[in-house]
């Protein structure tokens, strides 16, 4: 993304979610929030190292280098549905999602975290553990947290590709707008 005259970098940090799976990146929301931020005259250049099928364990591992690399201003982390997907552990996935917090805010960027929620099938103490994380590590540290991001979207069949998982291009404004409702008040 390129916002040339930036004054900070926004770093989303996902899955294939934000990855633009399924349709072409400029289609996604990652690249409608710098067409935004643009519009509104807000100078953040917007790196997105979103990776599809991406795990917080992946996430962790590469994380350090990406924050060392765009030393981000903001860092919106955007995983674990692929790990409750897996039935991974929920106090594994709590550690790795803590771990990327803490990694964030040692080098002074604020964080956005954005939650998930699994299908019913996977039980209802699994999915209500797995729920739960994200709104306690928020809580506990203080971050701007949006519950979940496909809120509306997975209502509504016509806005999900066929697998039942991933919004359409038609979705990802609506997406945009889950996830400006929080970082708006983050930029400076």
């Amino acid at each position: 993304m390129s916002n040339t005259d930036s004054h900070g970098t926004i770093l989303v940090f996902g899955d294939s979610i934000s990855a633009a799976y399924g349709m072409a990146r400029e289609q996604g929301w990652v690249s409608l929030l710098d067409q935004r931020l643009l519009q509104k005259n807000h100078k953040y250049q917007v790196i997105n190292a979103s990776v599809s099928g991406e795990t917080t364990g992946g996430g962790l591992v590469r994380l350090p280098k990406t924050l060392e690399i765009h030393q981000p201003d903001i860092v919106i982390i955007e995983l674990g549905g692929n790990d409750g997907l897996r039935g991974y552990p929920i106090d594994r996935i709590q550690q790795n999602l803590q771990d990327m917090i803490d990694l964030s805010t040692k080098v002074d960027a604020r964080v956005l975290v954005i939650g998930m929620v699994l299908p019913p099938n996977y039980g209802r103490r699994y999915t209500v553990a797995f729920e739960t994380i994200f709104q306690e590590l928020a809580a506990e540290n203080e971050v701007e947290f949006l519950p979940f991001l496909l809120e509306g979207v997975t209502t509504s069949e016509s806005l999900i590709q066929r697998d039942g998982i991933h919004p359409k291009p038609e979705a990802q404004p609506m997406l945009l707008n889950d996830v400006w409702g929080h970082l708006e008040k983050m930029l400076m």
